[in-house]
């Protein structure tokens, strides 16, 4: 009864792990052949138990043969194309699959068992061409086994176990059922063990299997563990129970007193309910070390990686220690980030990866994984599908690949990849492994933006200040040749006006001793001329004044020399030179001169050189038919000079750069382009440096108004204080109302 049993679930246990592994991917030919390895199993185990019927025992003992040619010769191509290695057969694998045929077909013939010896319990007469089956049977299974610890030893990680699982799995299904099925029928004629053949077969099955399938949607061994665990507790029940009911009850009661017997039946079973539970949590203590020594607490490790993610803000920490808390509970022998380039940083790795990923794998990676809509990539799931990017994980010991992406469109390059190599104690990982990796990357992704947001921040910064330091000194060296240019501009302008201004003196000087008669009487157009020459010798006078305060501005020599002054007059004078210019010009220039006016302490020369330079200005400014009024008046607290005129005014937009050293407005250029543009600009800088303001006011086409005013109380001389100044004032208007 037993045997059937065992031959019942073990078929059933084949068939289903067969049809998994087979329905994971079909067209892997490692699947296909492991189909085939399944059923040849299955159908030894059930023609072994059939070969020891009496009804036509030949017939399952050739089965037997055939399914042990079949099983050895899978066996091997199996493990030849297991992995990523070439599916090219080499001259002798062709001729091993023509030897598996010529021995298949041979084990159904006489020619490998003529018969059956005796009656009672007939054993198989062998032939010569058992030597064939046996010598057959020898190579391909000794080849399976050498090439299972040659691909064992040159491997790592996960393929290494799984081919550690096929080569525990190939040793009692080929060393020990040939010895119990074939060797002691045949030669011992002892078919005692014979039943033994189904639990190799289902062992063998079902550890290959899980080898195949890549232990990550099928891990076998909580079902191992839990399976040990029960089988140990119910194991220890049963003896202990065995032994007080049967043993104490038969022994000491000899079966006579069914009433005790019930007595002690109890007790055994409250015993048993009271520490079953006791010994099931013993034993899976026992089997969670053998089979779980590499487990965490997921929760815990996620709370880990959520403080490291609040607690850090720059990218590297953040990478450095988010690495470290992932090996440390996923126990991998690696952890390591792979970021892409930046605009200011280039392609990095962080982390302590085994291998450095060389740019062009990177680039490949990138290229190959926009086409995979999975964010966990694991190594060993895409062999089939893409063994490119199989071949370079492989080759940076990469067993998982989990792309750093914040949407669901997976073909998003995201910023990077996180990287873990095997486990350290070997085991593979799991499909909670792979879950936990992929909750723990959507965290990570938020933060590791957050944080190149803010490296990038600080590196624009960095740039920014950079370009600005770069431009700045740029600008330093580019204004010391300024001030150098300006510096020899300025000693020119010194040099040459301290040149011209002694000739011009002298010029100035004959005219003037001309016009007043001293070389005798001048008839009226020789004195015309020579005013007109005089007037301009006067302006030229002042424009080497002029140039000459401006040096003076620059070396800090500039002075005021303020003397006793009237202004009144000298405002006259000034007006007198320029009357006959102004009527020549068609205009009319009108002075308002005040009848009483104070003496102020100013420096003459050059508020006469600043009264020129507008009424000058105004006249040659001002178009033919205009009028120019020049207008001097005074208040109890300032004095105030302005002309007037109707000219071509100052344009809006350029009114603001009108006072600095050298500029002249658009229109001023057409009307009088040999202007210099220092004028308004000496004359601001005298009336400020004495303690007055500029006036200025201008609409384009309609005139404009020049002037200064002066707080009186600072410009009148000592000995006049300004109480006696108002007194003054009172009594000239008392005599005016008289």
């Amino acid at each position: 009864m037993i045997d059937i049993i065992i031959l019942v679930l073990s078929v059933v246990v084949s068939i289903a792990t067969g049809l998994f592994v087979y329905a994971r991917n079909p067209k892997h030919i490692v699947n296909k052949v492991y189909t085939v390895l399944t059923f040849s199993l299955v159908l030894f185990s059930v023609a072994n138990y059939f070969s020891l019927q009496t009804v036509d025992r030949l017939f399952y003992i050739r089965t037997v043969i055939f399914c042990s040619t079949l099983a050895v010769a899978s066996l091997y191509y199996m493990v030849l194309f297991f992995g990523d290695h070439a599916r090219q057969l080499s001259k002798w694998q062709r001729i091993g699959i023509g030897f598996t045929l010529l021995v298949a077909l041979l084990d159904f013939t006489p020619l490998v068992f003529q018969g059956l010896n005796g009656t009672s319990n007939p054993v198989p007469i062998p032939n010569f061409g058992a030597v064939l089956f046996v010598a057959h049977l020898i190579i391909f299974l000794a080849s399976s086994c050498v090439l299972l610890v040659k691909r064992s030893s040159k491997s790592k990680g996960v393929q290494r176990l799984q081919y550690v699982y096929m080569l525990i799995g190939v040793l009692p299904m080929f060393l020990l059922a040939p010895i119990t099925s074939v060797m002691m029928p045949v030669a011992l004629k002892n078919t005692s063990l014979i039943f033994l053949s189904p639990i190799y077969g289902t062992f063998f099955v079902c550890l290959i299997g899980y080898a195949i399938i890549r232990h990550r949607l099928f891990d076998i061994r909580p079902i191992i563990a839990r399976s040990l665990g029960y089988a140990a507790t119910i194991l220890v029940l049963a003896s202990v129970y065995g032994f007080l009911f049967l043993g104490i009850t038969q022994k000491v009661f000899h079966l006579h007193l069914p009433f005790i017997s019930i007595i002690f039946f109890s007790i055994a079973t409250s015993i048993a309910a009271l520490v079953f539970q006791q010994l099931k949590t013993t034993f899976d203590k026992v089997t969670n070390k053998l089979f779980y020594h590499d487990s965490y607490d997921p929760q815990s490790f996620l709370d880990q990686l959520n403080r490291v993610v609040v607690s850090n803000v720059d990218t590297e920490p953040l990478l450095e220690k988010t690495s470290q808390v992932i090996e440390s509970h996923i126990k991998s022998d690696f952890c390591a980030f792979s970021l892409r380039e930046t605009a200011y940083l280039p392609r990095r790795t962080v982390g302590n990866p085994q291998k450095e990923l060389s740019d062009i794998d990177a680039i490949k990676i990138r290229t190959l994984t926009a086409n995979i809509h999975k964010r966990v990539i694991v190594a060993d799931e895409v062999v089939d599908e893409y063994p490119e990017l199989y071949k370079i994980l492989r080759e940076n010991d990469i067993e998982i690949l989990t792309r750093l992406v914040a949407t669901v469109k997976y073909e998003v390059e995201g910023i990077g990849y996180l990287m873990l190599g095997p486990k350290k104690s070997g085991n593979p990982y799991t499909k909670q492994d792979a879950d936990i990796i992929r909750i723990a990357s959507s965290t990570l992704v938020i933060a590791i933006e957050n944080s190149l947001r803010f490296e990038e921040i600080q590196n624009f910064n960095i740039t920014l200040q950079n370009k600005v330091d770069d431009a700045t000194r740029e600008l330093r060296r580019t204004n010391e040749k300024l001030k150098s240019l300006d510096e020899t501009k300025d000693e020119f302008i010194s040099m040459a006006s301290h040149q011209l201004r002694t000739p011009l003196t002298s010029v100035k000087g004959y005219l003037s001793m001309v016009l007043e008669g001293d070389a005798g009487k001048l008839n009226e157009m020789q004195e015309k001329l020579l005013n007109q020459a005089f007037v301009s010798s006067q302006r030229m006078v002042y424009l080497i004044a002029d140039l000459l305060n401006v040096s003076r501005l620059r070396t800090g020599k500039f002075i005021i020399d303020a003397v006793p002054t009237n202004l009144a007059d000298v405002i006259e004078g000034e007006v007198g030179q320029l009357v006959e210019t102004a009527q020549a010009r068609g205009l009319e220039l009108k002075y308002n001169k005040p009848n009483n006016f104070p003496t102020l302490m100013l420096d003459e020369t050059k508020i006469r050189q600043v009264l020129m330079n507008f009424i000058d200005n105004a006249i040659y400014y001002t178009p033919s038919g205009g009028h120019i009024t020049v207008n001097l008046s005074e208040t109890p607290d300032a004095i105030e000079y302005t002309v007037t005129d109707d000219g071509i005014g100052v344009p809006k937009a350029e009114q603001h750069q009108l006072f600095t050293k050298f500029y002249r407005a658009g229109n001023a250029k057409q009307a009088r382009p040999d202007g210099t543009g220092l004028g308004l600009y000496m004359a601001r800088k005298v009336v400020v440096a004495q303690g007055g303001t500029i006036i200025f006011k201008s609409q384009e086409a309609k005139g404009s108004i020049f002037g200064f005013s002066f707080a009186k109380a600072k410009l009148l001389p000592p000995e006049i204080t300004p109480a006696e100044t108002l007194a003054k004032e009172e009594k000239k208007s008392l005599k005016e109302i008289v």
